[in-house]
This record gives structure tokens, C-alpha cells and sequence, in this order.
């Protein structure tokens, strides 16, 4: 396997395909580093050579924001919005949807499980 970015790709795949797996790079990320160190994108992981993997690492990590990095980068816009109180940062500390969806009957992935109503026999 092939390290990039403290991240193993998978040898058996296409390197454009493989370098989707670091967080943060997507197929037009990976299609541009492919070009820029002018490697065919069609090639397997496992025929790079140690000089074509050292070239793709030194572009991902000098020009692209990736995995610690952003994850934190994101966090912290969260943390941002949250002290601002801003409305974003309101749905986020309610653990609501964020961009206008209607919670009536679904968001159920940010809601979590139904709650059911519990009455009260006497």
C-alpha cells in the first residue's frame, strides 16, 4: 500500500480513484494533482513507482487543506458560529438541521431516534 497523508490507499484500485480516500480530496482534487505530477489517472496503485508516490505526496500536503487539518478547520467554523449565536450555530448546539429543512416529520439522522410520548396511568 501506497502512504499518503498518514492515509493507506488501496493498491488494486486507479490512482484517481485511490486518492479519494484522504479526507478532502474529491475526483477534481485528485484529477488535478494527477496532472500536475503528470501521471496517467489511469493507473493502478500498485505500478506507481517510489518517485510518482513521493511527487503526489509533496503536492497533497504543500497545497492541499487535508484530513487533521480540515477536520479542524471545519470544527472550528462550527465552534465559531455557535459563539456568535448565530442562527447556524443555534441548529448546530440543538443538534437540528442547519440548512432549512423541515423537521415535522423527518431529520431523523440529526434528531436521532423517535422519543416516544409516555402517558401517565393512574
Amino acid at each position: 500500500m501506497a502512504r499518503i497523508a498518514g492515509i493507506d490507499i488501496p493498491r488494486n484500485k486507479r490512482v484517481e480513484i485511490a486518492l479519494t480516500y484522504i479526507y478532502g480530496v474529491g475526483r477534481k482534487t485528485s484529477n488535478e494533482v494527477l496532472a500536475k505530477a503528470e501521471i496517467n489517472p489511469d493507473t493502478r496503485v500498485k505500478d506507481l513507482t517510489d518517485e510518482e508516490v513521493g511527487k503526489l505526496r509533496t503536492i497533497i500536503e504543500n497545497n492541499y487543506k487535508i484530513e487533521g487539518e480540515l477536520r479542524k478547520d471545519i470544527r472550528l467554523n462550527i465552534k465559531r458560529l455557535m459563539d456568535i449565536k448565530s442562527y447556524k450555530g443555534l441548529r448546530h448546539r440543538l443538534g437540528l438541521p442547519v440548512r432549512g429543512q423541515k423537521t415535522k416529520t423527518n431529520a431523523r439522522t440529526r434528531k436521532g431516534p423517535k422519543k416516544s410520548a409516555v402517558k401517565n396511568k393512574k
